[in-house]
């Protein structure tokens, strides 16, 4: 690290910061609601998304500041097992073309606002709704906390707080401050002001990427020079050098398959989807953000290129933005920061709408408040998306950082168990809902206390995601095995009720509903003033 304050990168990110501050706040302005007082036009931006506004805020929600920071982070540390991001990404485009132009078609359809929305549509049961709900919410908190790490580790790099004897007021003044314009813009605009933002991010990444896997080579004496290095390291650590070792394999293959299935069951991948405008939006976007798949290729052979430069840091996390504060000169090292701390505000303030989206209408208008006005939702979700920011910021003040990533592991086991009410629930209605929910909580309890007694060697509990598959007896990952177990809890379940007779829920949906688009006679694009607040 270097000591004191890198001027001149600082003023970079400051100037960049107040550009998507000034347009985070415009954004209310830009694509203007007819009826401001609707969640569809707050918490979804109107439903009026085009092919590459939907390209830019799905790339801009998932590939986060995090994954800028810690997918290097994890080939820096581990080596080539960290590469399983890659495989996972190019996994899950073919996975969603399947279902997500079904699961646009319904809700646009009925008006569903959230994943829990149609859980409970289709199943009848607010109780799996709730299940649901609750699974994306506690998901997203820890990942809204790890995109403020991600600023905070640009912040250390650059020497913006002082050092660890500094008074926690002033040390965490420059994240407090990111942090209230975040949740004032995001309050004001809703998802309009990530949309916005994420052209500024997106172009920003692609060309701190492009630039870093030339400039960066060159100035190491190559690529040969670079992965050279890296062999040494990872031979010398006995972790198998540029190939994972073949105890690692099984680890490596269920946690691509399991992260792939879950990406697109978290609250903010859903939120993005049913932003936009119609299902051929959603088609060509599965078909288009592989380009973001080649980016986080490129963006992983950063972490080799850290060991080649020399990197030394104490927290893997680090090793990225202390690469570029070394490599770059002092103005594009600001530029780079900027992206990644850009990188972090759009992501964390659609996960804010996600969660606040899923609290208002599965939790405080099914069991607190039935009646709620399109008004009243809207309200809440802003104050809520306002508390789940203020959940994320206190977890990162008072807690290891460490923490917060192990959450967000769990938070990936957990969100997994929604998969067969989701995805399942748009192709059959053969499950049974409570089959669906012992299931889901089958899967959830094995998830857990399988987590928490996974060790490290900083920690007792909670030290990783990958355990021995019982068995099988070979390391996997633990989403991956409670996900089976709760497929198969479900199904043998089915069975033994429907044998029973026990009561289905009423479908509200019909065949034809999941392959409707936004021009088909009966689908509601946006639901009118009098009716919003209405349940479907």
């Amino acid at each position: 690290m270097n000591g004191g304050v890198n001027g001149v990168a600082l003023t970079v990110f400051i100037l960049f910061f107040l550009a998507v501050t000034v347009m985070g706040f415009l954004a209310a302005r830009w694509r203007k609601a007819e009826n401001e007082h609707s969640l569809d036009e707050w918490g979804l931006g109107g439903r009026s998304f085009g092919t590459w506004i939907t390209w830019f805020l799905l790339g801009g929600d998932l590939y986060t500041a995090y994954t800028f920071v810690a997918v290097p982070a994890a080939i820096y540390a581990a080596g080539a097992a960290g590469f399983f991001a890659v495989p996972y990404t190019i996994l899950v485009y073919p996975l969603i073309f399947t279902f997500l132009p079904r699961l646009w078609s319904v809700s646009h359809k009925h008006g569903y606002v959230t994943t829990s929305d149609f859980v409970r549509g289709r199943f009848g049961s607010k109780g799996l709704s709730l299940a649901v709900a609750v699974t994306g919410i506690l998901a997203t908190m820890p990942y809204i906390a790890l995109q403020l790490v991600g600023i905070q580790a640009v912040l250390d790099v650059m020497g913006v707080g002082g050092g660890e004897n500094t008074n926690w007021f002033v040390k965490d003044l420059p994240l407090l401050i990111a942090f209230g314009v975040l949740a004032a813009y995001t309050y004001s605009s809703g998802l309009r002001a990530p949309a916005l933002i994420a052209f500024v991010k997106d172009t920003l990444i692609y060309i701190v990427i492009a630039v870093a896997i030339i400039y960066i080579p060159i100035k190491l004496g190559g690529f040969d020079d670079v992965f050279g290095a890296a062999s040494e390291k990872y031979t010398a650590a006995k972790a198998g050098g540029l190939v994972p070792l073949e105890a690692g394999q099984w680890t490596y293959a269920t946690l691509a398959l399991g992260s792939a299935l879950a990406l697109f069951m978290y609250p903010h991948s859903i939120t993005a989807t049913l932003s936009s405008r119609s299902r051929e939006v959603i088609r060509r976007n599965t078909t288009i953000l592989p380009l973001y798949s080649l980016m986080l290729g490129l963006l992983a052979l950063l972490g080799f290129m850290a060991i080649a430069a020399g990197v030394k840091v104490t927290n893997p996390q680090l090793a990225i933005p202390q690469l570029f504060e070394d490599m770059f000169p002092d103005w594009f090292a600001g530029v780079a920061f900027a992206a990644i701390g850009i990188g972090a505000l759009v992501p964390a303030a659609i996960m804010s709408i996600a969660a606040a989206n899923l609290f208002t209408r599965n939790i405080y208008k099914d069991f607190i408040k039935p009646d709620a006005t399109a008004a009243q939702e809207t309200k809440v979700s802003k104050l809520v998306s306002l508390l789940v920011k203020v959940g994320a910021l206190v977890f990162v003040l008072t807690m290891d950082k460490t923490v917060a990533i192990n959450f967000q592991l769990l938070g990936g086991i957990w969100i997994l168990q929604t998969f067969p009410s989701l995805v399942g629930g748009l192709f059959t209605r053969w499950f049974h809902r409570w089959a669906l929910l012992a299931g889901w909580a089958v899967g959830m309890v094995y998830g857990t206390v399988a987590a928490y007694g996974v060790a490290s060697p900083t920690q007792k509990h909670f030290g990783g995601s990958a355990k021995e598959i019982p068995g099988i007896g070979e390391i996997g990952y633990i989403g991956l095995t409670a996900f089976v177990l709760n497929v198969a809890v479900t199904v043998i379940l089915t069975f033994i009720l429907k044998a029973a007779k026990a009561p289905d829920g009423v479908d509200e949906t019909s065949p034809e509903d999941y392959t409707a688009d936004a021009g088909d006679p009966g689908v509601q694009v946006e639901l009118p003033p009098a009716t919003a607040g209405t349940s479907h």
